[in-house]
């Protein structure tokens, strides 16, 4: 405790450091205070139907993602989401389409261009999304939108409102980043989830404490240790890494010598990140889509009946497919990030060789084989962490509380609190002072990107 409160005076006492979480605070309360201003002619009072709908599945995954903002049908409930999508179809266009390859090895400019583009695909999304999500609130809980109101009219008014805000989060997560602390986008998505726990918390001892078949504060104690653990796991999933010794030729030039060093080719063993989640739960979502929208009686039953057990997030028949598709997306989003022939090439250009292999095909096919050896164990791993809400939930855990044992929240927190730890870390060390830890510093790069 001596070494914690000495280590906050240290935060303090630096004055930039200082400055910039006071500045991420401020604009994390700007943004939680935008997620309750409600969308013009709309009554909070009668949003139950939104609320019941975003209880579980994507929907769930949007309104965690916007911190509530979603259900609450707030001027921010589109959140930091298509700009997420945006840029996840950039980098899939940076793999496939040569166009985008060549501007993202044009180094800084070619950044800058591809960040425009992703601006102006994130504006096209919003411009589908917002209607989109304005016709769901008028099937879910249409009675919030006030009589009187031309629904034309606040279609184009919301819309514009809708799509304004989440430009508005994103100038907020690109403030955070270039004058506060951390990734500005994964701070604000981490935000957003960690505000639904103060409340889940309180209602899972609420349970297990007045419940007559609850458990008690010993149950309670149960659950937090499981946590605690599966914390510790997932921390271990993020930060894992196989290294790949790298040896580089000696070259003389003159009198001096250069190259000869080895270095490592750090190969994380969760390089796919929080994506085959997010892509395996959108996808779980179609049976759902499908049986809701199908419009006879006949094909009702006929699609209710077959996608059934798909549409219980906890049956073992929705749980099963779940991770044998986070397992086949985890191969496939590793396969497209990561090229080992690009990799092998670039190493023989700089006179690079891994020891024992020969440079070119082989040293590919042998990144390629470590690769394939390593995503195994880090997709079971992914995947037992995504269904581990579902896994704990049979035990009455409640559902919100629930969702905080695993899955995209979870990682992404993680994640995004390794990174800002590692940043203060920096800047402590930078001014002489003790890092965060009395056993050694914050090794290597945490965080996790939430896209």
């Amino acid at each position: 405790m001596k070494k914690l409160i000495e280590t906050l005076k240290n935060i303090w006492k630096v004055e930039d450091l200082r400055q910039r979480i006071l500045i991420t605070i401020l604009f994390v309360a700007i943004y939680r205070l935008g997620s309750f201003v409600v969308l013009p002619g709309i009554n909070p009072a009668m949003l139950s139907g939104l609320e019941e709908q975003t209880r579980n599945g994507l929907m769930g995954l949007l309104n965690a993602f916007s911190g509530g903002a979603f259900s609450n049908a707030s001027i921010f409930a589109l959140g930091i989401m298509p700009y997420i999508s945006a840029s996840i179809v950039m980098q899939l266009l940076a793999i496939a389409v040569p166009y985008f390859q060549k501007m993202q090895r044009e180094g800084e400019s070619g950044r800058k261009k591809i960040s425009a583009y992703t601006r102006y695909l994130t504006v096209g999304i919003l411009l589908f999304q917002a209607p989109s999500y304005l016709i769901n609130l008028r099937m879910q809980a249409g009675d919030a939108i006030a009589t009187g109101i031309s629904w034309p009219m606040f279609m184009i008014t919301a819309t514009l409102i809708l799509a304004a805000g989440s430009m508005f989060i994103l100038w907020l997560g690109e403030r955070i980043t270039d004058k506060g602390i951390g990734n500005g986008i994964s701070m604000i998505i981490m935000i957003g989830i960690i505000a639904r726990l103060p409340q889940a918390f309180v209602q899972e001892i609420s349970s297990r404490l007045t419940a007559i078949s609850g458990g008690g504060f010993v149950m309670f104690l149960i659950e937090i240790m499981i946590l605690f653990a599966v914390v510790c796991a997932a921390i271990l999933l993020v930060r894992g890494t196989r290294r790949i010794p790298v040896q580089y030729a000696k070259r003389i030039v003159g009198n001096k010598q250069y190259g000869g060093a080895r270095q490592y080719i750090p190969l994380k063993l969760f390089a796919a990140n929080v994506m085959p989640i997010i892509f395996a739960q959108a996808l779980m979502f179609i049976p759902l889509a499908v049986v809701q929208y199908s419009t006879t009686d006949g094909s009702e039953g006929f699609f209710h009946a077959i996608f059934r057990p798909l549409m219980d997030h906890h049956s073992w028949e929705y749980n099963v497919v779940f991770a044998l598709l986070i397992i086949a997306f985890t191969y496939f989003y590793t396969a497209i990030t990561l090229n080992p022939t690009q990799m092998a090439e670039d190493m023989k250009r700089n006179n690079g060789f891994i020891p024992g292999v020969k440079p070119g095909k082989d040293t590919a096919d042998y990144i390629d084989t470590v690769m394939s050896r390593i995503t195994l164990p880090g997709s079971l791993f992914i995947a037992f962490i995504a269904i581990m809400p579902a896994l704990i939930g049979k035990f009455d855990v409640q559902e919100g509380f629930s969702q905080f044992f695993g899955g995209t929240s979870l990682l992404i927190l993680i994640g995004v609190v390794l990174d800002t730890l590692q940043q203060i870390e920096s800047h402590l060390l930078m001014r002489h002072y003790d890092g965060l830890l009395n056993s050694g510093r914050v090794h290597g790069r945490g965080g996790m990107a939430a896209y």
